[in-house]
């Protein structure tokens, strides 16, 4: 006789699916009606594939958008794979100071 609870049937396209729509894996978990760890175990590469879709179909849309001439986008790029930043100002200020010298009456020593 089999130990432990049975096997939940969890179709591994939709793990793929939810995953490349940027689901966490709670999420999906919950969605499928396994635990967390059940999920990894089972379709870590059906989870990690479908990450990698979401992230290079939003790579190819902000790289749409900054070739659209979207001033955000291009910005945000510039600094993501080009090292570009944002210039701090740094405007300084000058004071003089003058000092002025305090002569104060020396006491005078006692008469011998």
């Amino acid at each position: 006789m089999p130990r432990g609870r049975p096997k939940v049937d969890i179709d591994p396209k939709k793990v793929f699916e939810l995953a490349r729509l940027g689901c966490s894996g709670d999420e999906i978990a919950t969605v499928l009606g396994c635990s967390r760890v059940t999920l990894y175990n089972r379709f870590r590469d059906e989870l990690d594939k479908g990450k990698d879709d979401m992230r290079t179909s939003l790579r190819r849309w902000q790289y749409m958008k900054a070739k659209e001439g979207s001033v955000p986008m291009l910005i945000w790029l510039g600094k993501q794979y080009l090292d570009q930043r944002d210039k701090a100002d740094t405007t300084t200020r000058e004071e003089v100071v003058t000092i002025e010298r305090i002569e104060a009456a020396m006491p005078k020593a006692a008469d011998a």
